[in-house]
């Protein structure tokens, strides 16, 4: 049985959604999206089938990418910039676990 993601949206006082609002609730759609085609891409039947799928997942992405750039570029989506230790510690994690195959 699949989840279902359920987002309660609140709405402005006139009873319309903010530009905030609609920009988060695209950005969780591309998100939830772009799970569902990466499942349909490792479990394709042919070569032909995954391709097709991969590059509706590469546009989905890049959807995704403009969506997270315009909130960001709002301040609705603040990040925080990592320390060069904590980059690295990262890195290593990664890249020892490609090596070992570990999940």
């Amino acid at each position: 049985m699949r989840e279902v993601m359920v987002i309660n949206m609140p709405v402005n006082g006139n009873g319309n959604f903010s530009d905030l609002d609609r920009l988060t609730d695209a950005l969780n759609s591309q998100k939830y999206t772009t799970s569902h085609y990466n499942e349909f891409a490792c479990e394709s039947a042919t070569p032909d089938v995954r391709s097709c799928v991969m590059n509706i997942l590469n546009e989905e992405h890049q959807i995704q990418q403009e969506l997270f750039g315009e909130m960001s570029s709002r301040g609705w989506y603040p990040t925080e910039s990592a320390e060069e230790q904590k980059l690295q510690n990262t890195k290593n994690q990664f890249s020892s676990c490609v090596a070992c195959g570990c999940k």
